[in-house]
């Protein structure tokens, strides 16, 4: 109606412009995985990872951190959890920009049909982070924007259509409930 002409006006007075979100793929080549099992959240010494494990793992995979655990000139290093298998080849996607929930519930249930045909993976992943600034916040707490901004969640979906929910909000935020 007329409300939205006076706002299209508005942004095309202001030079304001709609962004399509950012998407990049990459291949990662001879990846070391954790090995997981679905009903084993805490995992099973040489059998499974636990959530914690898989999650750490899973931070350092986004941030191509080098999992060889190889010293150089820096004061730590990271390797793979106990069990993993060596991938010969793990697809990563990155979109960056302003997703809408409805979006996100979209490309999950596109990721579940991945298992609807044989393949070769066990479990797959979308991790999801919020903006540091966004509103978010639970328990009508405020959020700890400046005390950090996290929140994230990421599903983890295995070959049975199980899953995990792992949420990761700042120090000063409570959990949702």
């Amino acid at each position: 109606g007329a409300e939205g002409s006076t706002l299209m006006s508005y942004f095309t007075k202001n030079q304001i412009q709609a962004l399509k979100p950012k998407i990049t793929f990459s291949t990662l080549r001879d990846l070391q995985c954790p090995v997981l099992q679905s009903n084993e959240l805490q995992g099973k010494p040489e059998e499974s990872c636990s959530t914690e494990e898989l999650f750490e793992w899973l931070g350092a995979v986004l941030n191509q951190v080098n999992l060889d655990n190889k010293s150089s000139s820096f004061l730590s290093t990271y390797c793979c959890p106990q069990p993993n298998t060596l991938v010969d080849q793990a697809f990563l996607c990155t979109i960056t920009g302003f997703i809408i929930p409805d979006k996100i519930i979209q490309l999950l249930e596109q990721l579940c049909c991945y298992f609807g045909e044989p393949k070769l993976a066990h479990w797959l992943t979308l991790t999801v982070h919020g903006f540091a600034d966004s509103p978010v916040s639970w328990r009508e707490n405020e959020h700890g924007f400046h005390k950090g901004g996290e929140n994230l969640y990421n599903f983890v979906v295995f070959r049975n259509l199980d899953y995990w929910l792992q949420m990761a909000v700042g120090t000063n935020d409570d959990c949702p409930p």
